[in-house]
């Protein structure tokens, strides 16, 4: 008696399933390629055609990272089209906080069993983000992990590659004391200390919730996109005075802005000069949170710190009015 041949997709792989969702998805992502992109979808790599004639000495610049523990959030609300938004605006903030302009960007999909309308959704975000940021999405892999995965889950990465000439990175080299740090607003936690506030807000409520005095639900709050600062950056950075720039993420507003703060320097920052977002406020009620916790964890409601000379305070408020974005005095470098 023979056996039962046992396939690869008895073993919960799909390749045909794979191969559908890349074909789906091949308009998305060439509507993201601009003349530099030399290949289409499905090749063994992405290429770019990088022209870089008009630098002197050209420094590429990357970042790679994740979504985190936002993911949980979009699967208990069934919304698959922001978390790719979300990874695109955060991977560009960080190298655009270093000067550089993105070029290219590559993703990551995986997941126990691929639902073809899920990765579609996922990769729908990756391209709305690339578009809005000016980026090409030039290649990824999907890859389907049974086991690895409950029903329902995936996780996702991805990798921008920017490039600034080396004569105009910033690196906080110029920051000095009497410096001022000037706030722009968050659009919510952005992608970081997920873990804290689902471990509070989900004992308390359901993400279909609304809270009082909020309009939205708990899911739609914690699901608001991580915002993208590369057309303020890129306004910014040719100001003279503005010395530096802080993509505050995890470790909160200290713990990313001493990154860029010279040896013999610190800051001293005003924590009741701006109003926090009513939802930081929540979890930290909810959660008898301390402060310092939420300090260390959370944005507070700045998503971006400029560091720069007083002189320069009111072409940043020119700018800033310009694009219609309130920007806020939290603090000095001292």
């Amino acid at each position: 008696m023979s056996k039962k041949p046992i396939t690869y997709k008895d073993s919960g792989v799909d390749i045909e399933a794979g191969e559908k969702l890349v074909n789906s998805i091949k308009d998305l992502v060439k509507d993201t390629h601009n003349a530099n992109v030399l290949s289409n979808i499905g090749g063994f790599g992405g290429l770019f055609s990088a022209d870089f004639s008009t630098y002197k000495e050209p420094v590429l610049v990357s970042s790679v990272d994740g979504v985190g523990t936002k993911l949980i959030v979009a699967f208990k609300c069934g919304v698959y089209d922001t978390v790719g938004q979300d990874l695109v605006n955060h991977c560009v903030n960080d190298i655009a906080v270093c000067g550089a302009t993105p070029l290219f960007f590559l993703d990551y999909f995986s997941t126990g069993k691929l639902q073809q309308e899920v990765g579609y959704e996922v990769i729908k975000g990756f391209a709305k983000a690339c578009k809005e940021n000016g980026v090409a999405l030039i290649g990824g892999e999907t890859a389907e992990m049974p086991d690895i995965y409950k029903k329902g889950e995936f996780d996702l990465a991805g990798t921008v590659v920017g490039v600034v000439d080396r004569q105009h990175l910033i690196t906080g080299s110029d920051i000095k004391k009497g410096d001022l740090l000037i706030g722009f607003k968050s659009s919510g936690l952005h992608t970081n200390g997920y873990s804290l506030a689902r471990k509070v807000l989900f004992s308390e409520y359901d993400v279909h919730d609304t809270p009082p005095g909020f309009e939205n639900t708990i899911g739609e709050e914690l699901l608001q996109i991580h915002k993208s600062y590369l057309p303020h950056i890129s306004e910014l950075k040719k100001v003279k005075g503005v010395n530096g720039f802080s993509h505050i993420t995890g470790g909160g507003i200290v713990g990313n802005t001493k990154r860029i703060i010279p040896d013999g320097l610190t800051l001293d920052i005003n924590w009741n000069s701006w109003e926090r977002p009513k939802i930081f406020n929540l979890i930290q009620e909810t959660g008898n949170v301390p402060e310092d916790d939420m300090r260390a964890s959370f944005n507070l409601g700045i998503g971006l710190i400029i560091v720069a000379d007083p002189e320069s305070l009111k072409e940043i408020e020119s700018i800033a009015d310009e694009s219609g974005e309130e920007i806020l005095q939290i603090g000095s470098v001292i």
